[in-house]
């Protein structure tokens, strides 16, 4: 959740000054995030709401739609928002280590703060901030399709489950884990409203990440695609074949809970269902033609806290990403036997605990392969307080999209590196944005 009224007045202390933002103090009120942040969209929604479709309580699922008449191309952006498979996660005792929207979506949803900026992917720019300017980037003026999370399942459940309380005290909880049916509902209605794409990327970020691979080969099944996208951000499902794998316990678990087999059985005959990390096999192999990429930090701490904490207790921070770390060396392995495989993977940054590279702003997910600590006599160089400097060359998100998109494969990942907390933009931006979240 955005809290914007805190955003606003924060960064207003941090660009503008105390003594300009207390003046401004008595009116503070009346500003918002949108008289700071020059990004989120304006466009003329639609919403579609398809009988049968469900949120976790039960409720109407909805979606919605922006379709642009001068694009034939389509973003389809799935929400992220945490994931739960027993009474402690699908109740929120569990606090962050929850699902999103328990109580399912509000008719505004798409106008709230979090739909209206959280993806620059689904605006088509990097929004602006005080002293950092907007930048359009490859996915402006796309049709788009955002899907809103509500199932706690990643997008592809295919199961109703009664969750009781393990102490007795509470009452049970009946959880519609349908993320499967919605999802394969609305690419059907897709297929209708844009009969003809010429580019589609699905995306998502953190468990809409997860459905963006989950999903393609039902996208590319349901749509009339030219050329087809997925950027997977930081919803990696690794390889663990067996239970030797960090992965493992955590795969086993989602497949009871959300009857996964149901849905695996509709993959196609290069996907073993034993092994969710193949889905990296099965895309490249059935897709050749196809342009797919992972992007995720080597720190990200909220993923990676679904994915080891429960199943490994004990772990601290550096145990926990110490199983990261080596879960992602094998996505990279992975990765690199496809040619049609892309990944951007930074180091650190210091909003959202490192988790989403591709949410709220671009700001620190540059990746740079050959950072280095700056040698005594580069210490001149601005700014003085960095200590971090990039030997050669530093992509961004938004020339890695556009890189991308143009066909090319960008294989990039950062070794350790203290880059974006020295970075003096990121110390006043990153706290704020974390204040706000």
């Amino acid at each position: 959740m955005i809290r914007t009224k805190a955003l606003s007045l924060n960064l207003l202390k941090s660009a503008l000054g105390l003594s300009l933002a207390a003046g401004l103090s008595s009116g503070v009120s009346a500003i918002g995030i949108e008289d700071i942040v020059d990004g989120g969209n304006n466009f003329p929604w639609e919403k579609v709401e398809i009988a049968g479709t469900k949120c976790s309580d039960g409720s109407q699922y909805k979606f919605w739609v922006h379709d642009n008449p001068s694009s034939n191309n389509l973003v389809i952006l799935y929400e992220g928002g945490g994931a739960c498979w027993d009474y402690e996660s699908c109740s929120g005792a569990l606090g962050v280590l929850g699902a999103a929207n328990p109580n399912g979506l509000a008719d505004d949803y798409i106008t709230q703060q979090k739909a209206k900026y959280v993806s620059p992917l689904v605006n088509g720019a990097d929004p602006g901030f005080p002293l950092r300017s907007k930048t359009d980037i490859a996915t402006k003026d796309w049709d788009v399709a955002y899907m809103p999370y509500c199932t706690g399942d990643v997008h592809v459940g295919n199961n109703i489950v009664t969750y009781d309380d393990p102490s007795g005290v509470n009452p049970p909880i009946n959880f519609h884990h349908m993320g499967y049916h919605n999802s394969t509902e609305a690419l059907d209605y897709l297929n209708g409203r844009f009969p003809s794409i010429n580019s589609m990327m699905i995306t998502g970020f953190s468990a809409g990440g997860v459905a963006s691979g989950a999903l393609y080969n039902e996208a590319r099944q349901r749509l009339n695609i030219a050329n087809g996208y997925m950027l997977n951000d930081s919803g990696p499902l690794f390889p663990a074949p067996d239970s030797s794998f960090n992965s493992r316990q955590l795969h086993n678990t989602i497949n009871a809970a959300w009857d996964m087999p149901s849905v695996l059985a509709n993959m196609p005959a290069s996907f073993d269902p034993n092994d969710m990390g193949s889905v990296t096999d099965a895309l490249a192999t059935e897709f050749p033609q196809d342009h797919f990429a992972y992007t995720g930090y080597s720190t990200d701490y909220v993923f990676s806290r679904f994915s080891y904490e429960r199943f490994f207790p004990g772990l601290d921070q550096n145990g926990i990403l110490n199983l990261w770390r080596e879960d992602q060396a094998l996505l990279v392995s992975k990765m690199d036997q496809y040619a049609n495989f892309s990944y951007t993977i930074p180091w650190h940054r210091p909003i959202n605990d490192a988790h989403c590279s591709t949410i709220l702003t671009f700001m620190g997910s540059h990746s740079c392969p050959s950072i280095r600590k700056k040698r005594w006599y580069e210490f001149w160089e601005w700014p003085w307080s960095q200590g971090w400097k990039c030997a050669g060359t530093s992509t961004g998100m938004t020339s890695f999209l556009s890189q991308w998109i143009g066909g090319s494969t960008l294989r990039l990942k950062e070794p350790y590196n203290n880059y974006n907390n020295e970075d003096p933009g990121m110390q006043i931006i990153g706290p704020q944005i974390n204040s706000a979240l």
